[in-house]
């Protein structure tokens, strides 16, 4: 070999990175996965265990494996099923669409710079603070035949003392569908003031600049930039709105003559009051897979969070 000539170093080999770091996330989500599998996915499948049997806790000698009976029941023989299947549509369109247009209105309002806009912005929010039961509570008192505004429009010559719109069938429901909005309105305002705040002030300024009225930028900039919140929030709002128990039935229980009955109201009164857990169970797994394809019907039809042009 020459003398000095370098003498070639072989290649160190590459350090193998510790496993550690890569398993740390996975370790410190752990125990809210775990949880999650006990809060969650345990009494998910209980409720699907026990929509295959009868169990019936005041009837112990009729518990046992019933298969699908409670199934077929639910669909040729039980004719409330459908009657609070048909109320909870109706209840959920007409909320989550009186909500949206509401909600985007006062979004749009409170938005705009003015005097006292935070006094505006908490007196819009502040419904979403309170409690359901509180919320009933408080329109109860409002619709209460002898100290509620039906009075005032009594002494007023606009209806006849002693008459409340809870107890009327013809009433009953818009009742609950004005107590709802005031509690289900600013959850809309929220999320869509929350996306307004994004939207470029140089699209609003250049469409000016093109001679664009508000009409022209609410159609062409603001609702094609608030259309994946829209459709966001009117899932969530209809999945919370079919769930609806808690106004309902502090409100009407269901009544009267059940015309206010939704069908997870129905599925309450089979459990606690009927005692029939099976049957319960097997209507909450049925309200499940409707729920669940009607979401992904919307979510598909709606594209969300594709491109939209």
């Amino acid at each position: 070999m020459a003398q000095g000539a370098a003498v070639a170093t072989p290649p160190k080999a590459p350090k193998r990175r510790s496993a550690t770091p890569r398993r740390l996330p996975y370790l410190l989500i752990a125990p809210a996965g775990l949880l999650m599998l006990g809060f969650i996915a345990y009494p998910v499948i209980s409720v699907f265990y026990y929509s295959m049997q009868d169990y019936n806790v005041t009837k112990p000698w009729r518990n046992g494996f019933a298969g699908f009976d409670n199934f077929v029941r639910i669909f040729t023989a039980d004719d409330m099923f459908w009657t609070s299947l048909v109320f909870s549509a109706q209840w959920v369109v007409v909320q989550v669409s009186l909500q949206l247009v509401l909600g985007l209105a006062l979004a749009l309002i409170v938005n705009q710079t003015f005097i006292g806009r935070g006094i505006a912005r908490a007196m819009v929010f502040s419904p979403w603070a309170v409690s359901g039961v509180l919320t009933s509570t408080i329109w109860i008192l409002l619709y209460n035949s002898s100290t509620g505004f039906s009075r005032y429009l009594a002494d007023a010559g606009l209806g006849e003392y002693g008459t409340s719109v809870l107890s009327d069938t013809g009433t009953v429901f818009w009742a609950a569908v004005v107590a709802e909005l005031w509690r289900g309105v600013p959850f809309f305002a929220i999320l869509i003031l929350a996306d307004l705040q994004s939207v470029s002030k140089e699209l609003y300024e250049a469409a000016s600049v093109d001679g664009a009225g508000r009409v022209r930028q609410f159609v062409h900039i603001t609702l094609p930039h608030l259309r994946d919140a829209i459709v966001l929030s009117t899932l969530l709002r209809a999945v919370w709105e079919f769930n609806n128990v808690d106004l309902l039935y502090t409100l009407t229980g269901g009544g009267p003559a059940g015309v206010t009955t939704t069908l997870p109201l129905y599925v309450a009164n089979t459990g606690i009051e009927g005692h029939d857990f099976g049957y319960a169970s097997a209507l909450t797994t049925v309200a499940f897979v409707i729920l669940l394809f009607c979401s992904i019907l919307y979510l598909r039809l709606s594209k969300f969070g594709g491109d939209h042009k």
